[in-house]
């Protein structure tokens, strides 16, 4: 009888540690910059719900576009809402950043500190995709009589 061998690719340890220090980081900067954010109430309270609403979205569109690589999963209707709701979030966002009556100084670091949660946000949604997908798979490797290989060394990460 002849098995089959299918390699399991893992992420490494070292990526997994890097992209939740990575997205630790960004709340972190994110949120300081946030609460001593010169400025009204009003303004500082604004920014923190766009930023809430960027990072949601932006979890919300890293599962979308994944579920519907392989071939449409969704309605076209939740595609707009997905695709609009991220759109819409950043923005808002990007709108009441520019509008706020502050230094310069502030402004950009707002504007990086927002861009890397994003980017950091995505990076850390594919990461545990990727992790799930990967359990996924062993279960149904092991439930079909093939032994699974793992192989963290080979992961693009």
């Amino acid at each position: 009888m002849e098995h089959t061998v299918r390699i399991v690719q893992r992420d490494t340890g070292a990526w997994r540690l890097q992209v939740w220090i990575s997205f630790g980081l960004a709340l972190l900067i994110c949120g300081t910059g946030l609460a001593w954010l010169p400025g009204g109430d009003l303004d500082r309270a604004f920014m923190v719900m766009g930023y809430f609403f960027c990072l949601s979205s932006a979890f919300v569109l890293a599962k979308y576009v994944r579920d519907n690589a392989a071939a449409p999963a969704d309605t076209p209707m939740w595609s707009l809402v997905v695709w609009g709701g991220f759109a819409l979030s950043m923005a808002l966002t990007g709108w009441g950043l520019w509008r706020m009556e502050i230094n310069p100084t502030w402004k950009a670091y707002l504007l990086v500190s927002w861009l890397y949660l994003i980017s950091s946000a995505f990076t850390l949604a594919k990461t545990l995709r990727d992790a799930y997908e990967a359990d996924r798979l062993e279960r149904n490797v092991e439930g079909a009589g093939a032994p699974p290989v793992a192989d963290a060394g080979s992961a693009s990460h």
